[in-house]
């Protein structure tokens, strides 16, 4: 059984990238890792490709690691330990600094890396079964490698509380939270990821990705002169470029943009 599966456009221009270890509730292993990590970077670089949802197959969207694997990497070596934490850190990355915008559909139980799976996506929307956890504490540990995304969804005073309590998150609360930006009925997730996948591909590709840079660059700066000149300049840019041009031209002449065509 493949541990992911790429059904490449259940709508034109979004692929779907489906955890697939249901058995094992998802959890992440160096292979599932490694996979996704590879079709993610496949597709970074794929013109076709718009949007990526990341799903998962069965009742759990991710349990976390795989239990098994860390009590063996524990007890191993501790350059192959380091290694294998830091394949899950690249693999964040990866989806965060991809130019193509993803949703993450969690249609269940997501916890450790799964809820920094879900975080690490730039949309995150759940079923009303989803559930989140962050339970390492409790195993002796702590949610290291997700901490940057989870924290930036929770923000600090809230990531005390789950990080310090284990406790589990409902999907309501995780809505509150920031977590998930939606909620919906388990039977209206993937309809409502396709719908959000259609409004975020009428964007043009381009400015897509510098829209990703720019939150990145910007998000945790404090609005000053530096920031003013750097964002002007941004827009300057952008603005002068072949595809701020069509779809100004575009819209002035009431026409669809050459990259919706």
């Amino acid at each position: 059984m493949e541990p992911i599966l790429l059904e490449s456009e259940p709508a034109a221009g979004v692929v779907r990238l489906s955890l697939n270890r249901p058995a094992q509730r998802n959890a992440l292993d160096g292979t599932l890792i490694g996979a996704l990590q590879a079709a993610v970077a496949s597709h970074a670089t794929r013109p076709a490709t718009r949007v990526l949802l990341i799903a998962a197959e069965g009742t759990a969207f991710c349990a976390g690691a795989d239990l098994h694997a860390m009590l063996a990497l524990g007890r191993g070596d501790r350059a192959a330990s380091v290694q294998d934490a830091s394949q899950l850190a690249a693999l964040l990355l990866a989806l965060r600094d991809c130019p193509k915008p993803s949703i993450a559909l969690v249609q269940g139980p997501a916890f450790g890396g799964g809820m920094g799976l879900a975080a690490a996506c730039d949309v995150a929307i759940g079923s009303t079964a989803a559930r989140f956890r962050l339970p390492e504490v409790q195993l002796g540990l702590v949610p290291a490698v997700i901490s940057p995304y989870v924290i930036e969804a929770l923000g600090h005073r809230q990531a005390r509380r789950y990080f310090l309590s284990g406790e589990q998150i409902d999907a309501a609360r995780a809505v509150e939270l920031g977590l998930l930006h939606l909620a919906v009925a388990p039977e209206a997730l993937a309809a409502e990821g396709l719908r959000l996948a259609a409004e975020i591909a009428q964007g043009g590709p381009h400015a897509l990705a510098e829209a990703k840079r720019l939150i990145a660059a910007v998000g945790h700066q404090t609005p000053g002169a530096a920031t003013a000149a750097s964002t002007a300049a941004w827009l300057a840019t952008l603005r002068a470029g072949a595809e701020a041009q069509e779809g100004i031209d575009a819209a002035l002449a009431r026409r669809t943009p050459g990259w919706r065509s």
